[in-house]
């Protein structure tokens, strides 16, 4: 049987906040330990039939891109319900809120770059 390893490495700076994110894995494509701003891990506990999550993100994360990271999981997410239930519904669903949230974050980033008038 095949086995496949996935590692992460947290450099955390003297008040435990993540300064840098380190991950390797077996079928990493990438040579050696490759850097990333965050990481979002969730595993379902089937003894207490509930969610384990572990967020983390570097202080440096930009926070349009922490929302647009968001947006993708989300949308990962309607995938795998599709695939993993057929529940086309619930991922319609999830892919809707997905826009909806994608259209306001475009919105909110047009706002914060519009020129303040002036010369």
């Amino acid at each position: 049987m095949k086995k496949s390893e996935i590692r992460f490495t947290v450099e955390l700076d003297p008040s435990n906040v993540p300064d840098k994110i380190f991950w390797d894995a077996t079928d990493n494509p990438n040579e050696g330990l490759s850097d990333t701003k965050a990481i979002a891990v969730a595993l379902w506990d089937h003894y207490h039939r509930s969610t384990m999550k572990i967020d983390l993100w570097t202080k440096d994360m930009e926070v349009l891109d922490m929302k647009r990271f968001i947006i993708e999981i989300m949308s990962g997410l309607a995938d795998t319900a599709m695939t993993a239930t057929g529940d086309q519904l619930m991922a319609d669903d999830i892919e809707n809120l997905c826009r909806t949230i994608s259209k306001r974050v475009e919105e909110e980033f047009k706002a914060q770059n519009q020129p303040t008038g002036g010369k």
